[in-house]
């Protein structure tokens, strides 16, 4: 049984995008690329022979995750009610440090923390799933117990 792959309309979309970038952009420039290696002559001892296979190798490696992704995925939605769910930005306060951040809770695939959008798997995103504004929750870090209070959730 596959994974079911959880994502937002936006990660689907971004998904689908790439995958069509990879089939019609890059498999023609490997191809090509394979192709002007092969001019080359013997391919035994041809480096940009080999460089060219183990690249085309990788793009449809990467070509069959992509879509084995979009197959399996489950599109979230926020439910915009008053709890934390997939799909909520939700601003925290670090109790102990008195700073907010602010976060988008996705699936772990499309899980970026650089554009601020956690796992619901990760130790934050899991402690705020359920949870609601006002609420203060306990997230284990390898560095101890961070203690946050949920100050808005946003849908």
């Amino acid at each position: 049984m596959t994974k079911k792959v959880i994502l937002t309309e936006e990660g689907y979309n971004q998904l689908v995008e790439k995958l069509n970038y990879l089939k019609s952009v890059r498999r023609i420039e490997v191809a090509d690329r394979l192709k002007a290696a092969i001019a080359l002559g013997d391919l035994s001892e041809n480096s940009e022979y080999d460089d060219a296979k183990n690249e085309q190798a990788f793009l449809e490696g990467e070509i069959l995750e992509l879509e084995e992704k979009i197959r399996n995925s489950d599109i979230i939605s926020d439910t915009g009610g008053d709890v934390v769910t997939l799909g909520s930005r939700v601003v925290i306060l670090d109790i102990e440090e008195d700073e907010t951040e602010e976060y988008m809770i996705v699936g772990s695939t499309e899980a970026d923390p650089d554009a601020a959008k956690i796992s619901n798997e990760s130790p934050v995103g899991a402690a705020l799933i359920g949870k609601s504004v006002g609420e203060i929750v306990d997230v284990h870090a390898p560095a101890g117990v961070i203690k946050y209070k949920i100050v808005e959730i946003k849908h």
